[in-house]
Order: structure tokens, then C-alpha cells, then sequence
């Protein structure tokens, strides 16, 4: 991590769990493309496909913070014609834990959602 990287991270980044991981999988579409990178590497037409309503500039950004999170890496394909391919590092396939806690968790609020109806 270069010196202005260190200086441009949040307050909390190297002392606090919580703030360490919202820093990094924070947002709307984080998770979202993470979850997505679980199943397997995507092509980015591929991935903005599956994450849904989110526009290329902005899955370019989400895309480039977690590559320097170290939760993303980048690949180009050298081949007719070139692609770039994205996939989890080992660090970002260890968020599937958070995700499943997640996913627990949105299926018991939507049961109840249903059982409140």
C-alpha cells in the first residue's frame, strides 16, 4: 500500500475491525458484486449484468476500490479479442462468511415480513 493510500484510508481503517470491514465492503454495490465474484470470475458486461442498475462508471469505481482492498484482481485475457475477467482473491472469497451471516439474517426479516402479512 503506497503512502498516499495509507493517508487517504478512513479514520479507524487500522485500529478498528468494524470501520476496517464497512471501509471495505460498504455501500450498495459492494456486497453485491463480492456475492456475485463468489460463484465464479465474470467479465465486466457479465458482472453489471448480474449486479443489476448499476452504471458502468460507478461498477468501474467499486471495481478499482476493491481491487486495492486486495479483494479483486484484474485479468486481462490475451486473446481475440482481449476481455478482462475479475475474480476474488483469497482475502475476498474469506467474505463469503459475511455474506452467508447476511443472507441468514435477510431470510428470517423477509419471513417475518411474510408471516406479518
Amino acid at each position: 500500500m503506497t503512502e498516499q493510500n495509507v493517508i487517504d484510508k478512513p479514520e479507524g481503517y487500522f485500529t478498528c475491525p468494524v470501520r476496517r470491514t464497512l471501509s471495505v465492503v460498504g455501500g450498495k454495490w459492494k456486497l453485491l458484486i463480492i456475492n456475485e465474484l463468489l460463484v465464479s470470475p465474470l467479465r465486466f458486461n457479465e458482472l453489471k449484468r448480474r449486479v443489476g442498475k448499476i452504471s458502468q462508471r460507478l461498477l468501474t469505481a467499486q471495481l478499482r476500490a476493491l481491487e486495492e482492498d486486495g479483494i479483486v484482481t484484474r485479468e486481462v485475457k490475451n486473446i481475440m479479442p482481449p476481455h478482462v475477467e475479475y475474480k476474488l482473491t483469497t482475502q475476498g472469497q474469506s467474505i463469503s462468511e459475511v455474506i452467508e451471516v447476511l443472507t441468514t439474517w435477510g431470510e428470517k426479516a423477509i419471513e417475518q415480513d411474510t408471516l406479518q402479512q
